[in-house]
Formats: C-alpha cells, structure tokens, sequence
C-alpha cells in the first residue's frame, strides 16, 4: 500500500469519525430540543385545557364542553380532543373521529409515540378531588419531517466535505510520494555503493530536511566505505601473521597451564601433608592419655586370663578326676568321690563357676573398649581426603568423645544433648579432625573443672553442631583473628595455631561455616554449619 493511498485513507478514516461525531452531535441537540418544546407545550395545553373545561364539567355542561374542546382541536397539530369522567366515560371530543374509540395510552417523549400521535392528559380536580380527565393527541409529523430534513442536510454536507478531503489528501500524497520516490532512487544507488547522486529537494519542508539529512548520511558512508577499505587492506596483512603469532602465544599458554598444574599438585600434596601432620601432632598430644585409657582395659583382661587360667586348671583336674571314677571299681569309686568332694570344697567350686562368667563378660567388654579406641583413632587418622560419603555428625562427634575420654576427664565433664539429624556429605576422617579441635579447645579453655556440653540441631536446611564450654573465653578483639594460620593464644610449645585455621579450611570445604560466639570469663560457643545431604549420591550413580 502506497504513502499518497495510506495517507487519503488515514485522512479519509479522521474526518469520517469526526463528521460522524459532528452529525450525532447536532442531531441528538435537535432532537432533544424539539422533544423539549413539545413536551412543554403539550403539558401546558392539557393544564390549560383542564382549567377551561373545569366548570362545564362540574356544571355538566357537555354543549359548552363540545364547543371548546372544537375550538381547541382547530389547531393544526393537534390530532383530537377528549374529556373523560372519573370512571372513563366520554364526556365530549373533538378531531379525528377514528382515534376516538382507540385506547389512550400516555407518552412521555418521543421515543414512546409508536402511532405518530404524542398523548397527554392532565386532571380536572377541585380541592384535590378528581372530576374528569383531558386527553389531547399532537400530531408529531413536523417535528419528523424537521428532524429528517436535517438529517439529509447533515448527510450531504458529510459527504461533500468527505469527498474535499479525498481531494485534499491525494494531492498531498501525490506530493509527498514524489519527493520520496527521488531519495527512494538515490537509496537504492547508494545501497550498490554509488554515491554520485545527490537528490535535490528544496521544498523547504520536512521533506527537504530529510533530504538533506540523506545527503548527509551518503557522505558519511561514503567515508565509512573509503575508511572500511583501508582496514580490510590492514586486516589481509595482519590475518597473514596472526596464525604465527597465535601459535607461539598458544604454546606459551601451555607452557604457563603446565607450570600451574604442577604448582597445584605440589600446593595439595603440601596442604594434605600438613592436614596429615596435624592429625598426627593432634594424636601425639593426646597419646599418654590414650595410652592410658587402652591400658586399663588391657590390664583388667590380662588379669581376668590369669584368673581364668587358674580356674581352667581346677576344672581339668576335676575332670580327671571324674574320668576316673567310671574306670573305678566301687570301692575305688566311693573314695575318689571323697577326694572329688573334699577338692571342690577346697577350691570353692561354687564360687569358681559363678565368678567365670563374671571374668569373660568383663574380659569382653574390656576387649570392646579398646576396639572403640583403635576404631576411633583410625577414623581419625585415615588420610583420604578427597572422598565424600554420607556421614552421621552424632557418630562422628562419639567416636571423637571416645577418643578423648582421658584428655577430658580431668579437665572437665561432657554432657550431650543430641536431637535427631539427618546425614551430611563429608570426609569422616576431617570431620572427626574438626570435632577433636573444638573439644580440646573448649577442654583447654577451663581454668578450673568446667563443663563441656555438645548439641545437635537443624535450622534452615542445614545440621548444626554446637560445642559451648563455661571456660575463660575470647576477647572480642581476638574473636576476628582466631581463624588465622598460626594464631594461638597458648603458651609456647603447647600448639601449633592451625588447629582452627585447618578447621575453618575443611568446613569451608565441605560448603559450611563455623561461627564463634563468646564472652570474656563466660565461655565460648563454636557452631559448626554443614548442608544437609539432599540424596544418595551412590544411589545416583546407580
């Protein structure tokens, strides 16, 4: 579609709204006025009407009632007459005979009149009491014929000032369409990169503006065009030395990734070595007090297996003994019986079968004990620390208790509060490093026999492990520093600062956080935040 048609339609569309609008507009304004003035004019006729048959009705006066109500029917717009009593009989009428014997029925404007006739009535009443009623028709065809005259008019206008503006817009587009046609000729020379032509518009409008501004715009491409030229030109040259360049700068990178790789291996062999060594020192610290507690229950078995030897041979010789009998003639046999009672008596027999089953429960729980310890220090020791499995925090945190039962004991008491949580993904071995140097802290913190209690909780998606001792606590200005490597607040030679450093490491690790909260001669309180394992990676993998 065209500019100059667009343009006649757009114009065409605008001013048959706006003409639509204008013709509503008057229309609706006569209408009302005309039904306005008829409307009064009718209610006053019938007022008045009333008021003149008034006294022929209350005389009954039905010849002077006939006259006037002829007089009043001369008009020429009024269509009949009538006078009714109370009760609806006809008291005199005049005008059209054939509406006589029609129902009245009352208009209220001119949109009720369905028969072209528009009917009011108005009361005859004295001191409120109603003698009879006026009903007077008014012929509506001239306010009709005036409404459709002007409704003709109105159309014609419309129509003439429609086909002015047709004129009007197919001139201006024809003028507009010219003018774009000869930049529409230049644009299309200049899209092939001929810039020779330069369109002339001195129209002197907007048009001629946009003209300019295309001349412009050619001159400017033109440049672009000459400048792009020279740059392809370098680009050729370039592009012919850039694989070289790239390849040396390719190896370079290679070079450079290997030297990285090799500084991270050495950089995580190093950071497991000094993990390891930690462990290590960590064990060595507690080493005399472990020893002690493998010790006792060593010592407690040892000396129930030299009880339990002594009460074996008993029942070996008791058993020979027994043997013997049933090899015996019956003299024999009856003095042996005599030797067999006289040696149960003598060793207590009794006493030596009630007291075996008390030395192999004690023996065995003896045994369990030190299976607890060397099961814990291995889990603390194990050095894989790449591997992540599901890990119940509870387990680990009483594995770790069992390990410092002796470190403790002296220092302090443990007491736990552990809710239900779920399992977190973690390196038990690590985890169980982490625990032990919160615990030996929070031991190490109490200047007198404190109290250590060790909680479980889950807040937000994540399993919290809180270890609260009643020790010295942190001066806040050191609270910011614990974290760092080598820092420590112990006396020379009793740590070594990277306790907490590798601590905040490994939780950092395992996507968690530990956050310190203490008090000066209070205690302190150190919340380890670990994510809870949201499935089973192994049942993932299958």
């Amino acid at each position: 579609m065209s500019i100059r048609l667009k343009t006649v339609l757009g114009v065409a569309l605008i001013e048959a709204i706006l003409l639509a609008l204008l013709v509503y507009t008057t229309m609706k304004y006569m209408h009302e006025n005309l039904e306005e003035a008829l409307i009064k004019r009718a209610d006053t006729t019938a007022m008045l009407f009333s008021s003149t048959a008034k006294d022929p009705v209350l005389a009954y006066d039905l010849a002077s009632l006939e006259t006037f109500s002829a007089e009043l029917a001369g008009n020429v717009d009024i269509v009949h007459v009538r006078t009714r009593s109370p009760d609806g009989f006809l008291l005199a009428s005049a005008g059209d005979s054939a509406t006589v014997d029609e129902p009245f029925i009352e208009d209220h404007g001119l949109e009720s009149v369905v028969d072209g006739v528009y009917d009011v009535s108005a009361p005859i009443a004295v001191s409120g009491v109603e003698y009879g009623r006026v009903e007077i028709g008014f012929d509506i065809a001239s306010i009709e014929d005036s409404l459709a005259e002007s409704r003709q008019l109105s159309t014609l206008i419309a129509v003439v000032e429609m086909v002015l503006v047709a004129i009007f817009s197919f001139a201006l587009g024809t003028y507009l369409t010219r003018q774009l046609k000869v930049l529409r000729q230049a644009a299309r020379r200049v899209s092939r990169g001929d810039y020779s032509l330069i369109p002339k518009v001195d129209s002197g409008d907007e048009v001629g503006d946009v003209a300019l501004a295309f001349n412009q715009m050619a001159s400017v491409l033109k440049e672009s065009r000459q400048t792009r030229d020279r740059y392809e030109s370098e680009l050729v040259e370039l592009n012919q030395t850039l694989e070289q360049r790239v390849l040396r700068r390719t190896e370079q990178i290679n070079a450079q990734y290997e030297e990285l790789k090799i500084a991270h291996q050495q950089l995580a062999d190093a950071q497991a070595k000094l993990l390891q060594a930690e462990k290590l020192a960590s064990i060595g610290q507690l080493s005399a007090g472990i020893a002690h507690e493998i010790n006792n229950p060593i010592s407690f078995v040892n000396s129930n297996a030299h009880s339990l030897a002594k009460y074996i041979a008993v029942y070996q010789k008791l058993l020979a003994m027994y043997r013997s009998v049933s090899m015996a003639d019956t003299e024999a046999a009856a003095a042996i019986r005599d030797r067999i009672a006289a040696f149960e008596a003598a060793e207590d027999i009794d006493f030596v079968t009630e007291d075996i089953d008390t030395l192999i429960t004690d023996t065995i729980e003896g045994a369990v004990r030190v299976q607890e310890i060397v099961k814990g220090l291995r889990d603390f020791s194990h050095t894989n620390h790449d591997t992540k499995m599901p890990c119940d925090v509870i387990e680990c945190t009483e594995s770790t208790l069992r390990i410092l039962t002796a470190e403790l004991k002296t220092r302090c008491e443990v007491r736990t509060a552990f809710k239900p949580i779920p399992p977190v993904l973690a390196n038990r071995g690590e985890l169980n490093q982490v625990i032990m140097n919160l615990l030996v802290n929070a031991g190490q913190s109490m200047s007198d026999f404190g109290e250590v209690l060790v909680s479980t909780d889950v807040l937000d998606e994540q399993v919290v492990l809180s270890i609260t001792d009643n020790g010295r606590g942190i001066e806040p200005e050191n609270i910011g520093k614990l974290f760092d490597p080598f820092y420590t607040t112990k006396p020379v030679g009793e740590g070594t600062g990277l306790g907490l450093s590798i601590s905040y490491g490994i939780i950092t690790d395992h996507d968690g956080t530990i956050v310190v909260e203490s008090n000066p001669g209070q205690g302190s309180t150190f919340k380890i935040y670990l994510p809870i394992l949201k499935s089973d990676p192994a049942a993932e993998a299958a």
